[in-house]
């Protein structure tokens, strides 16, 4: 691991925004109350990288809570420190593997799921760990209120026709499908927030793809 590395992974952990509950005790039907002390809704940015979409969401919505959710510390550390500095206080940043999404959220709890550049997992025997395969959908279902929704913005075309194929065979609702977003109608201000590796997918002229689904 290198320098950059380790000094990351120290310094995250005396972050107030920061939390790595595998390690600690759980905060499941407890956000808005007890971590963010209000009764505002709480959104997820799931394999959140760096956090661009969770800050630049809590900054166009102070009147809800954000989380951006990752594995990898070094990244979130980019989101959390920009939180810091700019005084961003509705942020936080959760250190889980998102295969234990569900034990750290109550049912009901979060009112909406944003998978901005996940890894689309391309080998078929890696389909289990596409954040938009079932075992994954049946998560975000229990923890969505009712009528919460999806979004999934990719640059990979095989992610967002396996997502769209998914959402047809269980019957979930699709509220708006595009392949590509900067050439449609739907490009608004939060769809048009870019994260880094966005940027560099547009400087090769890729088609940008988003879903937004629900399960009613």
């Amino acid at each position: 691991m290198g320098k950059d590395k380790i000094r990351r992974f120290a310094e995250i952990a005396d972050f107030a925004n920061v939390l790595q509950l595998d390690e600690g005790k759980p905060m499941q039907g407890q956000w808005a109350k007890t971590f963010f002390k209000n009764d505002h809704p709480l959104v997820l940015e799931l394999a959140c990288g760096k956090g661009e979409y969770t800050v630049n969401l809590a900054q166009l919505f102070p009147d809800k809570n954000f989380i951006g959710i990752d594995y990898k510390g070094n990244r979130i550390w980019r989101g959390a420190k920009t939180a810091i500095e700019e005084g961003i206080g509705n942020v936080a940043f959760l250190r889980i593997q998102i295969e234990n999404l569900i034990a750290h959220f109550g049912p009901g709890e979060v009112e909406e799921i944003w998978i901005t550049f996940p890894d689309p997992q391309p080998q078929l025997s890696r389909q289990k760990k596409r954040l938009t395969s079932p075992r994954f959908l049946d998560m975000y279902k229990v923890i969505l209120k009712p009528g919460g929704a999806v979004h999934l913005k990719t640059d990979n075309d095989n992610l967002h026709a396996y997502t769209a194929d998914k959402l047809n065979e269980l019957g979930l609702t699709t509220h708006i499908r595009t392949e590509d977003l900067y050439h449609s109608e739907f490009a608004d201000e939060v769809l048009s927030i870019k994260t880094y590796y966005e940027r560099k997918y547009l400087k090769h002229n890729k088609n940008i793809n988003y879903l937004k689904f629900s399960f009613e």
